[in-house]
């Protein structure tokens, strides 16, 4: 297992995190198998998406309108619940197949951190198994 430290620089963005992910694949070792990633966080999450230029603003525009405003209970901090609904919606992990050491993704797919209440240091756990 190899943790990997992404920091993002504002409080909603996506970010590619794919060759930060392909270079931990590498020093895995692991050429057939499958690419498990889990965030330990709960007002961030992971995803693929397809990242042409505006569709980082449309996802987050998009999860803005699905997730409301409203006098949320959170103990913690209010204002923190929204962030902790997004990230439930998306999820903490994924899995990507390898093959001949590689990540298998589509043409337009990359990996990618989606921050909901940053800027913060986040970490991810990868495990590449056979």
């Amino acid at each position: 297992m190899k943790e990997l430290v992404i920091r993002t620089g504002k409080e909603k963005e996506v970010l590619d995190i794919t060759h930060e992910v392909e270079q931990a694949v590498a020093e895995q070792g692991v050429k057939e198998g499958i690419c498990h990633l889990f965030l330990l966080h709960t007002t961030a999450a992971l995803t693929t998406s397809d990242l042409d230029t505006g569709t980082d603003l449309d996802i987050l525009d998009a999860l803005e309108h699905i997730v409301p405003n409203l006098n949320y209970r959170h103990p913690h901090n209010p204002r923190h619940a929204k962030y902790h609904i997004m990230a439930t919606m998306i999820g903490p992990s994924i899995s990507v197949p390898l093959e001949e050491g590689k990540l298998q993704l589509g043409p337009w797919q990359r990996i990618v951190l989606l921050e909901f209440g940053g800027p913060r240091e986040r970490s991810i756990i990868l495990h590449c198994s056979p």
